[in-house]
């Protein structure tokens, strides 16, 4: 097995733990805040690196606590936005919308870079929006606030996403994991004292609820992804993870009855294939041209 190989394969693994949480999320909101849900997930995670990993993380120096702040911010936003977002829409909807975060990660490549986007490219938004068109159509589930946040999270999920392969080769993975996790738990605690109220008494079913979000989605999936993505591209990172709603939809269907209709079903597809004709069309002459003048 190559390494890129096993890359990849982690990278599978994780995604369908993440397909996973939407429906765990969901039963979670039940007894608690978006903010209180998120401030014990990183809590608890900051809590386990600086038990377990204290010697494999310390020193960090000034470099390394700004680009991984910068890192955790984008994700705090991101997690932010979906988890307020789910309170509002499904499960199954959540996760196709976040899936779209994949179709922004080469147009923000292309931001960053200044390039003219390629016609694949183009044709894969458009097919998404077509996609989500669908999937929020009445025929599927109308457009709600909740569906507006999660297009927000994909956005910066995708700023994450980009990101994080610039700044994983600057520190060790434990480092940059931690940093994220830290980040995520002072914004969310501060954010949660300021805004909300600290829970009086939370569910035993919800404390094992957060402990799977935090030991599985947050602890092991960011470190392996940390770890794991730099050593394939960011474009292939992406298409594994259109695995994700797949997942998220199969287990909403199974565990909370959710139900996304013909047009949602539709639409989930149309996005997940815009997504993969975005991050493919490289490989294809025609839809690997540039949409517009080239640069000079």
């Amino acid at each position: 097995m190559t390494v890129k190989s096993r890359a990849e394969g982690v990278l599978i693994a994780l995604t369908m733990i993440w397909g996973s949480t939407f429906v765990v999320g969901k039963i979670v909101l039940e007894n608690l805040s978006p903010l209180q849900m998120i401030a014990m997930r990183f809590t608890l995670s900051s809590a386990f690196f600086l038990a377990f990993f204290s010697r494999r993380i310390f020193p960090l120096n000034r470099r390394q606590l700004i680009r991984g702040g910068i890192l955790g911010v984008f994700l705090f936003l991101g997690f932010v936005a979906q988890t307020v977002g789910l309170t509002v829409t499904t499960a199954s909807k959540s996760a196709f919308i976040t899936g779209m975060m994949v179709v922004f990660v080469p147009l923000l490549q292309v931001i960053i870079e200044r390039r003219v986007p390629k016609i694949g490219n183009i044709a894969g938004v458009a097919v998404v929006s077509a996609g989500l068109w669908l999937l929020t159509s009445p025929s599927g589930s109308s457009f709600n606030a909740g569906d507006a946040l999660t297009l927000l999270c994909a956005v910066l999920f995708a700023i994450y996403i980009v990101y994080i392969d610039v700044v994983a080769h600057d520190m060790s993975a434990m480092q940059l994991t931690f940093i994220q996790m830290a980040s995520n738990a002072i914004l969310a605690v501060g954010a949660t004292l300021v805004f909300d109220t600290v829970p009086a008494r939370v569910p035993t079913g919800t404390v094992f609820a957060v402990l799977y979000l935090t030991v599985f989605a947050t602890i092991v999936t960011t470190f392996l992804q940390t770890r794991y993505q730099k050593e394939t591209t960011p474009t292939r990172a992406a298409i594994i993870f259109t695995i994700e709603p797949v997942v998220a939809a199969v287990s909403a269907a199974a565990v909370l009855g959710e139900q996304l209709g013909l047009g949602g079903a539709v639409g989930g597809s149309l996005i997940i294939g815009g997504v993969l004709l975005s991050e493919l069309s490289e490989g294809i002459p025609l839809l690997n041209r540039p949409f517009g003048p080239a640069d000079p």
